[in-house]
Parts: structure tokens; sequence; C-alpha cells
């Protein structure tokens, strides 16, 4: 009969192949994901608990939808991108249904389809689902009815508005896979975000397994490994190591689930490009060569990282690039500044806010927090200013970050959603144009 191996959400089963490894769903996972899960392709007295030839068995990456939801925006599957699917499969799917009914108007085998549902529709269809609460029970289409089996999906008149909804197809055995039957039609990454828009499905267990496969040589345990393909990572370029290495560890504390999909130039002995000029030209060069790694160029939110921004921009770079600032906050609205002036109270946004302004800047045993204003910027007609002591305000982060509950982490925190949205949207778009 052969082995299969399954992509699985709370037992609906989304993806799979037999006696092949089928599609590589590391992504979705953290190499530390790996465990084991019990299969309905293994004794049913298997020790799970037990190392060995019954363990490789058993072996699978398990998550929990919400913990993969992060990464499903990082791989371009986002709420709009499946809008688009859908849209795409509904429109084909009737317009087909619509050619054939014509084409065989007179024997009657398609009838004249019904408009599929809108998006939004579906959407609120697929938001009443608790798949938890869906039977799982096996049900003999030889001893029952079929409207047994597909449960609370009994209603033709709602399925009829189904893309690819067929009413002679009835190959399920329960109410929970009559379910997946009829959602099968989309992207299983699809499938996973829609589920997701029910917060009660959030703990639901998606099960990639393929310890029967290995178990019984199909693939090598080799084949399966967790984490992003190089192609699915980003490289984050910044101005200086000291970016590079506060943006690492905040990613480290703040965004475990998804670190694993960020790449940083090499700085263990000094940032090949520091500054902004140079990341200028570094941003040139690559977008010339073209090269095919995902990258965002990320700059100061002070004066000459704007006056970067602008160059950067006008270098229309193709669409596996971006560049961002960081981003402003109200707190840098009335900050402490000393210049030419003397001391004053400014905005600094745009004009003074480095990686190190994200910190906790109130820590217990740092100095009080002061930009000095130090040269006119021309081009954006504004000073270009510096935090004082910066480097004492990012040696106290990689000291008391984790081992303080008292550290602030707001500032990075606020960062690290400008930086993955930034992300996302890129993934979105090259998902949507690919």
């Amino acid at each position: 009969m052969g082995t299969e191996i399954t992509l699985d959400i709370a037992g609906i089963s989304i993806d799979w192949a037999k006696n092949h490894p089928g599609n590589d769903h590391g992504s979705l996972f953290h190499k530390d994901d790996l465990g084991y899960f019990v299969s309905d392709q293994t004794d049913d007295d298997v020790d799970e608990n037990v190392e060995g030839a019954s363990f490789a068995e058993q072996a699978a990456f398990v998550r929990t939808l919400k913990d993969a939801l992060p990464r499903l925006d990082l791989l371009g599957f986002t709420i709009e991108t499946v809008r688009r699917e859908y849209i795409l499969s509904a429109r084909n799917w009737y317009l087909e249904r619509k050619e054939l009914a014509k084409e065989f108007s007179d024997d009657g085998l398609f009838p004249k389809p019904v408009r599929p549902f809108r998006f939004v529709e579906f959407l609120d269809f697929i938001r009443e689902i608790k798949i938890s609460e869906l039977s799982d029970t096996f049900i003999s289409s030889i001893d029952h009815e079929d409207s047994e089996i597909m449960g609370r999906f009994s209603d033709e008149s709602l399925k009829l508005r189904i893309p690819n909804y067929d009413p002679t197809d009835t190959n399920a055995w329960s109410e929970l896979s009559y379910f997946g039957s009829l959602i099968g039609f989309l992207h299983p990454y699809a499938i996973l975000r829609l589920l997701a828009e029910n917060t009660d499905n959030h703990s639901a267990p998606i099960v990639w397994q393929f310890g029967p496969l290995v178990e019984n040589g199909w693939a090598d345990a080799a084949d399966f490994v967790g984490g992003p393909k190089r192609e699915q990572t980003f490289l984050i370029a910044t101005e200086g190591s000291s970016d590079t290495k506060i943006l690492k560890r905040a990613i480290e504390i703040l965004k475990p689930e998804v670190a694993d999909f960020f790449n940083f130039i090499d700085v263990t002995e000094s940032h090949p490009f520091p500054g902004t000029g140079n990341l200028v030209r570094f941003a040139s060069g690559l977008a010339k060569i073209d090269i095919q790694n995902k990258t965002i160029f990320l700059l100061d939110n002070d004066a000459e990282g704007l006056s970067a921004l602008s160059k950067i921009n006008e270098m229309k770079l193709p669409q596996n690039m971006r560049v961002i600032k960081l981003p402003d906050r109200d707190c840098f609205q009335h900050f402490s500044t000393i210049g030419p002036e003397g001391e004053a109270t400014a905005d600094i946004n745009g004009r003074a806010a480095a990686i190190e302004c994200y910190l906790d800047l109130t820590a217990k045993g740092l100095p009080v927090p002061r930009v000095r204003w130090s040269i006119y910027k021309e081009d954006i007609g504004g000073y270009q200013g510096a935090l004082e002591q910066k480097d004492a305000f990012a040696k106290k982060f990689f000291k008391a970050a984790v081992k303080d509950d008292n550290y602030d982490l707001s500032g990075l925190s606020a960062l690290l959603e400008h930086l993955l949205d930034a992300c996302t949207e890129m993934a979105f778009s090259l998902r949507c144009d690919g």
C-alpha cells in the first residue's frame, strides 16, 4: 500500500504525498520543533517515550498554529495573499463551470453554477469553525448516509457557493475530514492562515510527520530540516556593528519564533561598510548585480539616515530589496538636547534617533539621556545629532535585557514590528508577482 507523509492541522490533512517526501514544509517550523507524534501508520502500542526505531517511526515537526502565524507572514501568506488566491480560484472555477453548463446544456450534466461566495462571505464561514469541535469519528459510507459524515456541513445551498465544490465527491470519513475537503482547493498555507482567523484554533497543532516514510525506506531523515531556505530568509544591512549586534540580540529576545528568518552582515571583526555613505554605495552595488536575496537596508532615524533613504530610493530598487529607517516614536518628540544654542527640548525624529535611542534610556545606573547637535545637513535643512554616551546604553542592554525584568524593551519591540512589517510586505509582493 505504501506510506503517506502529510501536513496536518488538528487532524485535517492539508497536503500529502505517498512513497516520496512531497513538498518541503520545513520553513513552517523551527529546527527545535522536531519531536515525535503518534501516527496512525505506527503500531498502537508504541511507547512514545522510547528512543530508537519506535521514536524514529514517530518523528515529526510540530508547532501550534499561533506560533506558525509570524512564519506564515514572512513566507508571504498574509490574509491579503489568501484573499487574492481565493478570488482567482473562485473566478476561474465559476467561468469554467459556466462554459461547461453552456456546452452541455442539453444533457443537464453541468447545471448553471451558483455564484461563489465573495471572499468576505467565505471568511465569515471559516471564522465560525472551531476545528476542535468537529468530529473525527470514522463513519463508513457503506453503512451510513452521506449526511452523517458531513455533519454540520450538510447544507447544499451553502456548499454550492464554495469554489471547486463537487456534490458527487464524498471522499471523506468524518465531519473533520469532510470540512478539509471543502477548503482543500486552497494552498495549504492559505488554509492555515484562514483557520487562524478564529483564535480558538490557535492552539491547534500543525504536524509534518516524516517518521513512517523514513522508517519504511522512502526517504532519509536528512531530507527533513526545520527552518527557512536561503531564498526565504532576509538579509539585514545596517549602518554599523553596534546596530547589527543590538538588532540580532533584540530578535533573539523578542522574536525567537522567527529569528532563523534573518541573516546579517558578518561583523565579527569590523563592519564592512560603516556609516551611511558606505551603506548607500553597498545598496547601489547590490542593485546593479541583481542579487536574489531578500534584502532590507535599515537606516538610523536621523538626518544622515533620511538623506541616505532618499538617495537609495532614487535607485529604483528591485522588488527583493527595501530601504527603511528606524520608526518615529512619540517619546522622541520632546527629548533633551544640547547644541550651539544651549540646552533645549526638541523632536529628534528624523534628526538624531540612532538605534541606541530605542533601548531603555531610564534604566538604573545610566546617565540622563541627551542628544548633542553636531553638523547642519543642508539637504534636509536640519542638524544631525547623536545620543551622548550611547555606548553606556548599549552595554546596559546586553547586560540587563534578559536578566532584569524591569528593563524596558518597548522601544526595541516597536523597532522590530516596523522591520517585520517591511519584510512581510516584501514577501507578500514577491509571492503575488511570482
